[in-house]
Parts: C-alpha cells; sequence; structure tokens
C-alpha cells in the first residue's frame, strides 16, 4: 500500500463510521434537546465534510506532475486542509449560537440511559480510528492525515465531555449540558485554528524548518570542497520541499568536477532527507 492509498483508506474508514456516528447522535441529541449531543452530531458531520474533503484533496495531490503543473498536485492536500479548517470553524460557531439560545429560553432538556449508550460507543469508535489514522500518518506522513487524526482524538475528548454532562443531567444539572456545548465548539474552534495556520504557511510557500535546514547544511559541510553557499531557498511541493542555492568551489577545478561535487550533494540530500523533493544547485568559482 502506498501513501496515497493509505490515506484513501483512512478517508473511507472515516466517511462511513462519521455517518452512522452522526445519524445515531442527531437522532437522540434531537429527541432529548441535549445541546452537548447536538453539538456532538453537528461536529460528527464536520467529520464527514472533513473525510470526504480528505479523500478528494488525496485523489488530486497523487496525480504526476504535468506540463500545466511541473511540481505536481502536492498542494491540493492543503487546500482541502484548508477548507476543512474553515468548516469545522463555522460549525463551531452555529454550536455556540445554539446553545446560548437554549440557555436564555430556558429549553428543557430529556436526558436517557440512550445519551449515555450512544457517548460509549461513539468513544470506542473514534478511538478505534484514532489510533489506525495515526499510525497510518506516522507511516506516510500527510497533513489530511494528521488532520483526521487529530480530529478524531479530539472527537474522544468531545464525546467524553458529552458523557458527562448526560450523566449529570440524569440528576438535573442540566447547565452542565450547556456549559458542555460551548466547551466542545471552543475546541472545534481551536482546531480549525491550528489547522488553517498550517494550511496557509504552505499555501503561502512558507520555508522549511530550521531542523530540516540544519540537515542540509551537514550534509554540505562534508564536502571540503565547498567554501561557501549563498541564496538558499525552499519551496513547499505539498508536503515535501524543493531547495536551491549555490555552493562556491575552486574555479581551478574543471565544469566536469565542480558540477559532480554538486551532483553528489544532490544525491545525498534526497537520499538521507525524506523531506526534500528536489535539489537545484547553482556552482559558482572562487
Amino acid at each position: 500500500m502506498n501513501r496515497f492509498e493509505a490515506a484513501k483508506k483512512a478517508s473511507l474508514l472515516g466517511i462511513i463510521g462519521n455517518i452512522g456516528l452522526c445519524i445515531l447522535k442527531g437522532i437522540f441529541g434531537f429527541i432529548s434537546n441535549s445541546q452537548s449531543m447536538i453539538a456532538d452530531a453537528f461536529n460528527s458531520f464536520g467529520d464527514i465534510f472533513s473525510s470526504f474533503m480528505t479523500y478528494i484533496g488525496n485523489r488530486i495531490s497523487s496525480k504526476e506532475a504535468d506540463e500545466d503543473h511541473n511540481l505536481g498536485h502536492g498542494k491540493a492536500e492543503y487546500i482541502y486542509a484548508f477548507l476543512i479548517s474553515i468548516i469545522i470553524f463555522l460549525t463551531a460557531f452555529t454550536v455556540i449560537k445554539n446553545a446560548v439560545i437554549t440557555f436564555i429560553q430556558k429549553t428543557q432538556i430529556n436526558f436517557s440511559i440512550g445519551l449515555i449508550m450512544v457517548c460509549i460507543v461513539t468513544i470506542l469508535t473514534k478511538l478505534g480510528l484514532y489510533i489506525y489514522t495515526k499510525k497510518t500518518n506516522e507511516k506516510y506522513h500527510n497533513i489530511l492525515l494528521e488532520a483526521n487524526s487529530k480530529d478524531h482524538r479530539n472527537d474522544c475528548f468531545i464525546t467524553s465531555l458529552t458523557l458527562i454532562s448526560a450523566i449529570t443531567g440524569l440528576y438535573g444539572w442540566t447547565i452542565i449540558d450547556i456549559i458542555v456545548g460551548i466547551i466542545i465548539a471552543i475546541w472545534m474552534g481551536y482546531t480549525a485554528i491550528k489547522i488553517f495556520i498550517e494550511s496557509y504557511d504552505v499555501l503561502m510557500d512558507k520555508s522549511m524548518t530550521e531542523e530540516t535546514k540544519e540537515q542540509v547544511m551537514k550534509i554540505i559541510s562534508r564536502h571540503k570542497e565547498v567554501e561557501r553557499i549563498n541564496h538558499f531557498n525552499a519551496t513547499p511541493v505539498g508536503y515535501r520541499y524543493q531547495i536551491s542555492f549555490t555552493i562556491f568551489v575552486d574555479g581551478n577545478l574543471t565544469t566536469f568536477e565542480s558540477h559532480e561535487i554538486a551532483n553528489q550533494i544532490e544525491r545525498e540530500i534526497e537520499k538521507e532527507i525524506p523531506e526534500i523533493y528536489l535539489s537545484v544547485i547553482h556552482v559558482n568559482p572562487v
């Protein structure tokens, strides 16, 4: 299984699981008028959208480079992650608004054992999806998988709060339900902002991390023929980077010898640093 097939499988599992959970939460949430369960249902609906966007983004980003897209389609992952963050944020806003309205109007909330059972089923399902997606992302490093795994993890936390509100609601503490609904929405908004920033950084061609750059510099430093480097640039290409820089070598070397140094550095970088998609090295004589 390759990187894109793994992401496809994870997104399909997420879609199937979230559709089932969304229906369950929606039915019990609206019957009981539990704001925390309704918030959880909205969250699951957002998850369905997220998984669907993961599937589409993954299909596009898996396409090879062509004449119109010389560096491939990798940024599609970040475009769709960007969309996911916006939808999650809008959903969070809707949940907070509904919770506040319920509090102001003092709407009656009817708790039941059914709410508790739905919470338990959700936590177990989401925990399984989180473990699977996290392990897949650790192997293939896909921002869409990372976004989905964080979403599944957050859902475990969110539904645990819903479970607490369902249990306390049986004893008449209905205010806890409204508070939990708002907490869930705030958490969703925080997650959305983090995904938004990460996607925005890549789409705006933010450079690689200092740690990765230091790895490149260590490889260059092995070659004593390189007297200095200049014009170091890094451009994200999907989940990887294209880098370019100029090296200065002894002007008495032949053209073949000086360019062979650059070729060797390129081979070492692309072999040892998976984050590097392509290295372009310009050679100048000293």
